[in-house]
């Protein structure tokens, strides 16, 4: 386990030794830096263990090193280490970890001719599905917070079945998930998240003229249960999306994604003759950004359907937030995201599930964002969060982080 102290010496130590020297060239290399710490005050924590305390506090370091080789060619990475919790969802595990993460890191290609520009990728990529993704960064986030499909866990498993609607209704949904019709045994889960922001491998085109922008993606899993080169659980499937920009400051898009997701290890469990391939999940969803003067704001909305066996109506969960933000002033902006989650009742064979499979959600989160200099950003937040089977706060988050954006690592040979 790598201590707090080591890691930020190294990150400042290589911010010291790069030089800065921002040209345009063929060839070069840059490496913009976000270094975020941030403290919790929550209850989430005692879900997991009874004992925790509510206050902690971590970091988070994103590195964005990239490589220009030529005026087409080009390599771009983006890799997060931080330790836990520092997002609100990590705060439900009591755990305190250091995760490192290659969100990006692909070989690009790019070409224009007159209004039309096309760039191929190819390495590990950020989910082609919904418009949040590329918008991880603590600087680009006006809210602490990610939307709640972003960082909502389902009562569901990819490594194991549930054998009927009365095993999903008494399966455990704060901390370890357990279902028991076949699959990986001995393993903790808190459940599939609908969709990942953490990358995937495959390759990826994106084409845009005039005014509008589109991509199309391979990966080797579902991005709701992504996994690595050296897993035996890839399955090819396809994701893609699509914007247009109706006026200046009013863009709306939409994306999709279907494929397997189950693991390889629940195959000997499957019916008779069929195989994961037979139960993929899909995922639509609908966006649109807006800004004008000192406003701007965002919607989306998403649905999501994994095909489950022992199931004749298999989970279902729906999901739509918005984001407002307000430029108070050069240096101040007030933002405010609402998000709601909508769930299913799964029928069996023999019935219909009790209740929905996860608890139904409401979040409501507040931010007040102020810039003591042009390299850093204050923000402060609350957020509240209704759940059908939680009353009270302890569900509620107060959170504060200092992010502070490094842009001026670069070296160009020519």
């Amino acid at each position: 386990m790598w201590s707090h102290k080591r890691i930020f010496l190294l990150v400042i130590t290589a911010s010291v030794c790069v030089t800065a020297a921002a040209q345009e060239a063929d060839f070069g290399f840059t490496m913009p830096v976000t270094i975020s710490g941030g403290a919790l005050y929550t209850h989430r924590p005692q879900s997991d263990e009874p004992e925790a305390g509510p206050l902690s506090a971590a970091f988070h370091v994103a590195l964005y090193p990239s490589l220009k080789l030529g005026p087409h060619w080009f390599v771009y990475s983006s890799l997060h280490l931080r330790s836990t919790p520092f997002y609100y969802y990590d705060a439900y595990d009591a755990d305190h970890e250091i995760q490192l993460d290659a969100v990006q890191a692909f070989l690009g290609y790019t070409r224009t001719h007159k209004s039309t520009t096309v760039v191929v990728k190819a390495g590990q990529l950020a989910t082609a599905f919904g418009s949040f993704p590329l918008h991880y960064d603590d600087a680009d986030n006006p809210l602490l917070d990610q939307p709640l499909p972003y960082a909502t866990s389902l009562k569901l498993r990819a490594d194991q079945l549930a054998c009927s609607a009365w095993d999903l209704d008494w399966a455990s949904y704060a901390g370890n998930v357990q279902l028991h019709c076949g699959g990986a045994t001995g393993v903790e889960s808190y459940g599939l998240m609908p969709v990942t922001l953490y990358g995937l491998p495959g390759i990826e085109v994106d084409v845009s003229a005039h005014k509008l922008d589109t991509r199309f993606q391979l990966t080797n899993s579902s991005p709701a249960n992504p996994q690595s080169l050296l897993s035996s659980s890839q399955n090819v499937q396809w994701t893609g999306g699509a914007g247009y920009t109706l006026l200046a400051g009013l863009r709306v898009g939409a994306s999709a994604f279907r494929g397997p997701y189950l693991d390889h290890v629940v195959a000997g469990f499957l019916p008779e003759r069929l195989s994961i391939r037979d139960f993929p999940a899909t995922g639509a969803g609908m966006d649109a950004q807006w800004a004008r003067g000192r406003w701007s704001a965002s919607v989306e909305f998403e649905w999501f359907r994994f095909a489950y066996p022992n199931f004749t109506v298999s989970p279902t969960s729906t999901f739509a937030y918005g984001e407002l933000k307000a430029v108070v002033n050069p240096r101040t902006y007030l933002a405010a995201r609402v998000g709601l989650q909508r769930n299913n009742h799964v029928h069996d064979a023999k019935k219909r599930g009790e209740e929905t499979f996860v608890p139904n959600h409401q979040s409501y989160e507040l931010a007040l964002g102020f810039r003591p200099n042009r390299w850093q950003l204050l923000k402060v937040g609350y957020e509240w969060l209704q759940t059908d089977e939680v009353t009270g706060t302890r569900d509620n988050v107060l959170g504060i982080q200092l992010v502070t954006s490094i842009h001026s690592l670069s070296k160009a040979w020519r």
